[in-house]
């Protein structure tokens, strides 16, 4: 059976769970380093879905059927 891939809330909530399990320093330094290690991976993977996230949002489909980035105008 395939690993369903987490989803970006998921991950967030999980990566939430490791910060506060390593700022309460109860954990010892080999399995910090792991925790920590295990964060690092989920931050990555959290940053990467918002810029897929952004890069869709940031474009508009246009009349014709091109995206064409969407700029603001300021």
């Amino acid at each position: 059976m395939a690993s369903k891939e987490k989803t970006f809330e998921e991950s967030l909530k999980e990566l939430e769970t490791i910060v506060k399990e390593l700022e309460s320093g109860e954990e010892g330094l080999d399995e910090a380093i792991k925790k920590y290690t295990e964060a690092m991976n989920l931050a990555k993977f959290c940053s990467e879905k918002l810029k897929d996230a952004t890069d869709k949002v940031n474009k508009i489909l246009m009349e014709n059927g091109e995206l064409k980035d969407f700029k603001t105008e300021e």
